[in-house]
């Protein structure tokens, strides 16, 4: 029988969280972690005596798993109906089970790697986010510690573009001014607070209506969004998504998206709007 005390278990947070930024999905995440301890318990007592670091293991089938999941994953997403955006997340009220939301998971974040290879996304995440030697990356991976720092120094490269500029207060201001137009429909408010190239990307899944492809330009993206608010039943929530300044929309009572920013030179450069209902169980509560 295992405690919360017993430091395999204890592991659990660790490995959700590393799974969560390699997936993008806390479903797909939990299931990873699932499987890991179903692994781990499948062992022999004898066998898993014989593990001097069971943390270390269970890391890196974790890894193993999380990149068969990934090379999976872009054939369902080739298949995806429209766009196809992380899982975002709320403010956790339980300590044993939160994600750590600092800026490797942000939505930038997160959606920068979507654009990566999985052995690229596993290095980076493993090396630069949770501090793992290249000789560590390489035993999870299936490649040469050389390998593994060419990967990350690859994915390195895409990432830097995905960092926000803008401090975190300012962001706060950006996204409660962007409420306040929105609200009121203020094509122009809406336009000066947006970048002349931002990009609005919404996930419907085909389960609900969505913009399939993204939509351009900020004067395009603040019509499409006046649009939305002259629809009625608008009620927009402040609320940290992935541990930055976002949105709830809700009509009426129903949960109709959660929306996520990207900041840059005091202009908001990226909107990200989570429609599809399976990705939203987590606001729910």
């Amino acid at each position: 029988m295992t405690t919360p005390s017993d430091p395999v278990v204890a592991e659990r947070r660790h490995l959700v969280n590393l799974a969560y930024r390699l997936l993008g999905s806390l479903t797909e995440a939990e299931d990873a972690v699932q499987e890991t301890y179903a692994r781990w318990y499948a062992l022999t007592p004898a066998q898993r005596a014989a593990i001097s670091s069971p943390g270390a293991w269970l890391t890196t089938v974790a890894g193993r798993l999380c990149l068969d999941v990934l090379g999976s994953a872009r054939v369902r997403r080739e298949r995806y109906v429209g766009e196809w955006l992380p899982e975002p997340l709320p403010d956790q009220p339980d300590p044993a089970d939160r994600i750590t939301l600092d800026e490797s998971v942000s939505m930038a974040f997160l959606v920068a790697l979507e654009a990566m290879t999985p052995a690229q996304r596993v290095a980076l995440v493993l090396h630069d986010v949770f501090g793992y030697a290249f000789a560590e990356v390489a035993e999870i991976t299936g490649r040469t510690p050389a390998a593994c720092r060419e990967l990350a120094s690859a994915a390195r490269r895409r990432i830097r573009a995905a960092r926000p500029a803008a401090p975190a207060a300012r962001q706060a201001g950006l996204v409660r001014d962007f409420k306040e137009a929105w609200a009121a429909g203020d094509i122009g408010a809406l336009i000066g607070l947006l970048d002349p190239a931002a990009t609005l990307t919404a996930d419907g899944g085909g389960r609900v209506r969505a913009a399939i492809a993204p939509i351009e330009g900020g004067e395009l993206v603040a019509r499409y969004l006046a649009e939305l608010a002259a629809l009625g039943e608008l009620t927009i929530e402040e609320r940290a998504v992935n541990g930055l300044p976002g949105l709830v929309l809700r009509r009426g009572d129903e949960l109709a998206a959660v929306y996520a920013f990207a900041f840059a030179d005091d202009r908001i450069t990226h909107v990200w709007a989570v429609r599809n209902p399976d990705k939203l169980g987590p606001w729910l509560g």
